[in-house]
């Protein structure tokens, strides 16, 4: 009986770090920390609507129930 070759595991890199390793080679490190910034000052904005229309349903919710 032969013994099954040993298996290799090699990650495969994930959309998000090709797209960076691109970014890296098109980009200048000043133009990669401004669009990284504005990418979290985006996700940022959409924290704080989703909070806002929470925050509202909550208020709604609340003058519904009272007589």
């Amino acid at each position: 009986m032969q013994a099954a070759p040993p298996v290799r595991a090699t990650a495969i890199p994930s959309f998000t770090t090709a797209l960076r390793a691109v970014e890296s080679l098109l980009m200048s490190s000043g133009q990669r920390t401004a669009r990284r910034n504005a990418w979290t000052s985006v996700l940022e904005d959409r924290r704080r609507a989703k909070d806002r229309v929470e925050t509202q349903r909550v208020i709604e919710r609340s003058l519904s129930v009272r007589p």
